[in-house]
Order: C-alpha cells, then sequence, then structure tokens
C-alpha cells in the first residue's frame, strides 16, 4: 500500500484537536473517512499509533515516535515545494514569517527595518499573525519559515528543541496595569485575598502571553488571588478592557507604554509584579532555501550575547 501525505496530515491534526470529531471537522471531512483514513495509515506504519478508549484518544509510544517523522516529513515536502515554485517564478528572495499578535505590530516592522538596513541582498517577506498555537503549527507542517514570538523560560511551546532553534533577538516585559481612579490609583490592585480576589482580563490558554503568565504565577510571581472577568488571546483586546475597567491584567511593555505615559494606565503592583521575556526568532533544523539560510546566518550573528 502507498502511504498518502494527507494521512499525515490527517494524523497530526488528531493529535492537534485530541480526539477524531474535532480533527474530522478541521479537515473538512467525515468522522468515519477520517478513521479509515488514519486506519490506513496504522497499517502502513505497521503498528496502531493511537490509544482508542470511550472518552480520550492517546498516542501509543509508537505513536510518539511516528509524530515527530510525520511532522518532520511534512515540514520538509512543504519546504522543497516552495523552494522549487521559488525558483521557478524567480522569486527566490521570499522570506514566510509567522510572529503572534503584538508582536507583528511592536516589534516587527522596525526590527525587519533595521535588519533589512545591513543586509547585503534583498528579500521579500510574506508575513501571517495569529496566536501562538495557531503559529506554531505553522511552523510543525513548514507553512512559515520563521517565527517571531515572545520566549519564557518556564512556559510551554510545542516546538520540540530537537527539530527547531531560535535566537534571541530582543527583549520585552510584561507588566500588570490597571484603568486609574479619580484619585490616580489602580482601580484594581495586586495581590487580591480570599474572600476578594482582583478581576482580571485574561489570556487564553492558546495564547504565548497566556502561557508564559501561567508560568509565572507558578514559579515566579508572589501568591495572587484572581478572577477572570474577560478572556481572549488579543492582548491588544485585554488592553483595551483594562482601559475600560473591567480588571487588572498583563500587557507587554512595548504595547502600553504610552497609556502609562499618559496615565490612561497606572500599574496595578510594583515591580516584583514584573515578567521579564525575551523576544525569539525560530526556525526549523531542517535545511531551509538558500535565501532563508543567508537571512539566519545573518540575524543570528548579530544576536545580543
Amino acid at each position: 500500500m502507498d502511504m498518502e501525505v494527507a494521512w499525515l496530515e490527517d494524523f497530526l491534526a488528531v493529535v492537534a484537536h485530541g480526539g477524531f470529531s474535532r480533527a474530522a471537522e478541521n479537515r473538512n471531512i467525515t468522522q468515519p473517512a477520517l478513521s479509515r483514513r488514519i486506519r490506513a495509515l496504522e497499517d502502513w506504519v505497521g503498528t496502531p499509533l493511537f490509544h482508542r478508549t470511550t472518552h480520550t484518544v492517546e498516542l501509543t509510544a509508537a505513536g510518539e515516535s511516528f509524530q515527530v517523522t510525520a511532522e518532520e516529513t511534512l515540514r520538509r515536502l512543504a519546504s522543497g515545494r516552495d523552494e522549487a515554485r521559488e525558483v521557478a517564478q524567480g522569486h527566490t528572495e521570499l522570506l514566510r514569517f509567522a510572529a503572534t499578535n503584538a508582536l507583528s505590530l511592536t516589534f516587527f516592522p522596525a526590527w525587519l527595518r533595521r535588519v533589512e538596513a545591513t543586509l547585503p541582498f534583498n528579500i521579500n517577506v510574506q508575513m501571517v499573525a495569529n496566536h501562538m498555537e495557531i503559529c506554531e503549527r505553522m511552523m510543525i507542517q513548514g507553512q512559515s519559515q520563521f517565527l517571531l514570538c515572545h520566549h519564557y523560560p518556564a512556559a510551554s511551546t510545542l516546538l520540540a528543541p530537537g527539530q527547531f532553534r531560535s535566537v534571541h533577538i530582543g527583549d520585552d516585559m510584561l507588566v500588570p496595569v490597571s484603568a486609574p481612579d479619580a484619585a490616580g490609583r489602580p482601580l484594581h490592585t495586586l495581590p487580591g485575598h480570599t474572600d476578594a480576589p482582583v478581576a482580571y482580563v485574561a489570556y487564553r490558554p492558546e495564547s504565548g502571553m497566556g502561557r508564559i503568565v501561567a508560568a509565572a504565577l507558578e514559579t515566579a510571581l508572589p501568591a495572587t488571588h484572581l478572577k477572570p472577568t474577560f478572556t481572549s488571546h488579543l492582548a491588544k483586546l485585554l488592553v483595551t478592557m483594562a482601559l475600560d475597567g473591567r480588571g487588572l491584567g498583563w500587557s507587554p511593555l512595548s504595547l502600553v507604554a504610552e497609556h502609562l505615559d499618559r496615565g490612561e494606565l497606572v500599574r496595578a503592583g510594583d515591580e516584583s509584579w514584573d515578567i521579564p521575556m525575551e523576544i525569539h526568532l525560530y526556525r526549523s533544523r531542517a535545511r531551509q532555501s538558500a535565501v532563508a539560510e543567508k537571512f539566519w546566518a545573518h540575524v543570528a550573528g548579530r544576536a545580543p550575547a
């Protein structure tokens, strides 16, 4: 039996969505059709890839091993296809970026301008901005060559170090902010109490900064009591809700510096509540196009020590 690339995409969709129903919806096919294709892939591999129970679908040990192969195969196919198309069309300078929403607005334009000013060759940039989990999936599937995102050592990531590498290209800070009261004091103040938790505008779990705040609350920040009043993966929307007085929130300093300067927002806690972050550029460890490799070498060579 010949293996089909679509089976690998089906397999990774089940992994990503934690089950056949949501994966089938994502792949725009029926659940029975998806199940048949996964069975065909398992027949081709020669062993079950999933434990199937009434309520859960989990990878077998063989499935965990095969996941790495499936991801790497799709990345290499996507990279090879795109490079061939670019050569045929004369667009060998194209670079494909994914970036988290906040960094696409606050960091990427000026950073790219600085890099381009020192590049000895021209580039054509394609950018997709979204929340962290979608950006990670784009990297895993080879849809983007580079990912620009915040990095915090204790926060989880889908980009396995054995398959991806990153370089530190900047710094940022998550600071707790709140709308002020009439006297200029924060309406919502850390830490909150068990009987009176502080109102909180929170990131969704698929947000990179949501993972960072969650990790910092578990490992680095003082104990606090928070009551979520609004949730989103968009940092800019959470800033808007904080300005509206709905609760305090941790926001990148790069996104709220002007609001703080104008007094529209104030700090909701002292510097012990700040969360320092690095800004990283990620790439696959697999070979990229010639221009992507030259771009990476140039950026990595100029990265902070």
